[in-house]
């Protein structure tokens, strides 16, 4: 039986009602249709794949076509389940029109159910303006990878009094702007918590310790598939990596030992096969 997908309005009856859930990414129709298989309510298509399916050493590159192909197929796979569509650099960041006509292509182009994009009090007006223009808009604060070179590369953020404050400050003018959840990414526990406790709408939390309303992670990531960088934060619930590697190398194997392929696996129907005639 396919699960009930979840809905914008479901964000704020979860928190209210104390029910967790969780969110990973897809990049691609078969791993979307994987998620789409299990209990997990959400997918974000994020700009993380400039990592992990294109190998850039940042999600800057990432292009609004890049999001844009990679969100229909997702979509496709994954029918039972919310989709979030990330902005990418650049795509949001010029000017309002500009925002809206790349969120406008990125939801109409691949149905995604919502948008998201990273920034705190700076991005008030331009989420309004997306809100105002229809869409359902995601925040991101906290670590923005987008932007992490302005505060000196992948490091935890709010680690003190001030910067914890500011963090709960934006997460409220975010709300305020018409936000309906807010990824918080990579900040210490107890600013997540108190975050969670002054606003309204689902805190999700992506190295934000255990008191938010979802946990997030990276699919590759936390089934052991990405082999380039392990976050602190991230616990391997699989190392289907190791498993795929296993299976190539058998794979090889039986086929320069000749073991593969058995008559099980070829096609055995008895053909006559002519006499070619030529030659002296």
């Amino acid at each position: 039986m396919a699960k009930k997908k979840m809905t914008v309005l479901d964000f704020k009856k979860y928190k209210e009602e104390g029910k967790k859930f969780s969110y990973v990414t897809a990049y691609d129709y078969t791993i979307a249709s994987i998620v789409n298989d299990s209990d997990v309510e959400c997918i974000l298509v994020g700009d993380s794949l400039g990592m992990i399916m294109l190998g850039y050493d940042s999600t800057v590159p990432v292009t609004l076509d890049d999001v844009i192909h990679h969100a229909k197929s997702v979509v496709k796979g994954a029918p039972d389940t919310f989709i979030i569509g990330d902005m990418p650099f650049g795509s949001y960041n010029v000017s309002i029109e500009d925002a809206i006509r790349s969120a406008n292509r990125l939801v109409k182009e691949t149905g995604v159910d919502c948008i998201k994009l990273e920034g705190g009090v700076e991005m008030v007006d331009t989420i309004k303006a997306l809100v105002k223009a229809g869409h359902n808009v995601m925040g991101h604060i906290g670590l923005t990878p987008q932007t992490a070179t302005s505060f000196g590369g992948f490091k935890v953020q709010g680690g003190t009094p001030e910067s914890a404050r500011k963090l709960i400050e934006d997460a409220k003018a975010l709300e305020a702007a018409g936000v309906f959840s807010i990824v918080l990414e990579c900040v210490p526990s107890v600013v997540a918590k108190a975050m969670r406790e002054e606003v309204g709408v689902p805190i999700l939390g992506i190295g934000a310790g255990p008191d938010v309303d979802c946990q997030v992670l990276v699919t590759q990531d936390l089934l052991g598939m990405y082999g380039d960088f392990k976050p602190k934060f991230v616990k391997q619930f699989a190392q289907i990596r190791q498993e795929m590697v296993k299976g190539l190398n058998q794979f090889h194997h039986e086929s320069e030992t000749g073991e593969f392929p058995t008559p099980e696996f070829s096609f055995n129907k008895a053909v006559e096969i002519p006499k070619v005639y030529g030659g002296k």
